[in-house]
Formats: C-alpha cells, sequence, structure tokens
C-alpha cells in the first residue's frame, strides 16, 4: 500500500479551506504550515495565458531525502497493518517511512528538534514546530503533514480532503488499481520531482497542460544542501545532550547552556 493525494487544479478554486482544516485539525503555530496555497498567475506559458493555484503539502515520497540524516537514536520499532494485523519490525530514527501504508511520519517524543530534516525537505514542507518544546529540545520538534494518520488509521479520510468545498483533494491507494488516485495517475497525475532528484513524490496534480507546465516550471525545487543538514544534525547531536546534563550543575551549568545554545545559533545562520 501506498497512500498518496491527488490535487485536481481543474477544481481547485484556491479558497483556503483545505488550509484552515489542517491548521484547526493540528493547532498549526500561526507563523508556520502543513500545507499551503499559492497563486500561480496569470502568466504566459507559450503561446496561451495560465492561472492556477499550488495547494501543497508533504509529498510522503517513495524515497524520502528527510529521513537519511537524522541523528536520533536508532531504535527497534513494530509497525502493525491495521488492516490485517500483520506486523513488521524496523530500526528507524525519529523519522522514517511506514512499511504498510507508506506514509512518512515523526516521533516528536525522541526528534531532538536538530532541523536536519527541515534541511533537507526540497518542498519546505517541514518546519520547526517552536510549541514542541521538552527537556530534549528548546525550540522545539520537527513537525509536518502526517496525511491525518490518526484519522486514517481510524477509517477517516484527512481534514483537507473532509473540508474541500469543490472535491479538488482526492486520497487513497496508488497501489490500488481500482482506487480514485490509481485512476487519476492513468490520466496524467504527476508530482513535482525536484531537479536531479528521484524521489517519488506521492501527491500529485492534474490539469490543464498550460497550468501543469506554469505549476512544474515555477515550483520544481532543487534538491537540498545536504552537507548543511549534516552539519546540523552533526553539531545537535552532540550539543543538545550535553546541554541537558549541564543545567544540573549550578553556574557552570548556565553559562554551558548559554555556550552550547550560541554554537547552534551560530551553526543556524550559516
Amino acid at each position: 500500500m501506498q497512500y498518496g493525494m491527488i490535487i485536481d487544479l481543474e477544481r481547485c478554486v484556491g479558497c483556503h479551506a483545505c488550509t484552515i482544516a489542517c491548521r484547526a485539525e493540528w493547532e498549526v503555530p500561526v507563523d508556520y504550515h502543513r500545507n499551503w496555497v499559492y497563486r500561480m498567475g496569470p502568466s504566459l506559458v507559450g503561446d496561451e495565458m495560465a492561472s492556477t493555484y499550488y495547494p501543497g503539502l508533504c509529498n510522503h515520497c517513495t524515497e524520502p531525502v528527510c529521513i537519511t540524516e537524522c541523528p536520533a537514536d536508532v531504535i527497534d520499532m513494530t509497525f502493525t497493518n491495521i488492516k490485517t494485523g500483520q506486523t513488521k519490525k524496523m530500526e528507524v530514527a525519529a523519522t522514517w517511512k511506514d512499511p504498510f501504508d507508506g506514509t512518512v511520519q515523526i516521533d516528536k517524543n525522541r526528534c531532538i528538534g536538530c532541523g536536519a530534516c527541515v534541511d533537507l525537505c526540497p518542498y519546505n514542507a517541514r518546519y520547526i514546530n517552536p510549541e514542541l518544546v521538552d527537556d530534549v529540545s528548546e525550540d522545539g520538534k520537527a513537525d509536518k503533514c502526517t496525511y491525518c494518520k490518526p484519522r486514517v488509521d481510524a477509517g477517516a479520510i484527512p481534514a483537507c480532503v473532509q473540508t474541500c468545498i469543490t472535491g479538488a483533494r482526492i486520497f487513497g491507494d496508488l497501489d490500488d488499481p481500482k482506487s480514485e488516485v490509481s485512476q487519476y495517475v492513468k490520466k496524467g497525475a504527476k508530482g513535482i520531482e525536484p531537479t536531479g532528484g528521484d524521489l517519488g513524490p506521492n501527491s500529485r496534480y492534474f490539469g490543464k497542460k498550460k497550468d501543469i507546465n506554469l505549476l512544474f516550471s515555477t515550483q520544481t525545487p532543487e534538491l537540498a544542501d545536504l552537507t548543511q543538514a549534516r552539519r546540523r544534525a552533526m553539531l545537535a547531536s552532540m550539543v543538545k545532550p550535553a546541554m541537558k546534563k549541564i543545567k544540573n550543575i549550578g553556574l557552570l551549568g548556565v553559562v554551558g547552556t548559554l555556550m552550547a545554545k550560541e554554537i547552534i545559533e551560530q551553526n543556524n545562520n550559516k
């Protein structure tokens, strides 16, 4: 199974009902978003005028680059297929691709808030949620669209799909040839693949050729800078555990914490 979402640009009217529903469902901080709707055009594409919207979200990629450099400790985790009861054990860090439904998820309890996965996502679909603070990370934890996994596991559909007033969002199993999302793929729906990438985005777009061309010509990203993400992950994995330990040793703890935070901030600004 591979869950995916189709955005039918011929139906989207740019009303933002999807973004509001997502914000309400997940209590997304005001300055951040799990999904978004940008207006594209009107612009000249070839000899035609094109105008459309870019409803974006996490693409739950087939080969998600965001999980490769997570520095959180790896643990054995058992996954369960909610339909069959089948289980599978995997070694995972704080972010992973579910082996049964293909969604990309984050364990916020183990995320150290380093931001490496945020840097790696070429779609800017991840962010550090400043409201997710604990002893491990004073700056927050990584957050993003989950395809509303708790809702879907309970038999419902993602909040953005349910709220879309025109039915422009379609959710389902891309591996099921009879599903509506698979039928859209057969008609030409495709994901926005980063330049030089092979990530296999599973949030895909369908629409008039000129509108698709406008969307892809303006919103196709570059692959992220792996060096920057690795630097951030390395420093965070070394410094943040140290910050936690030295908080309990008086003045030295205060000074050490300030120094450690300064190192991280300097790295983040590079």
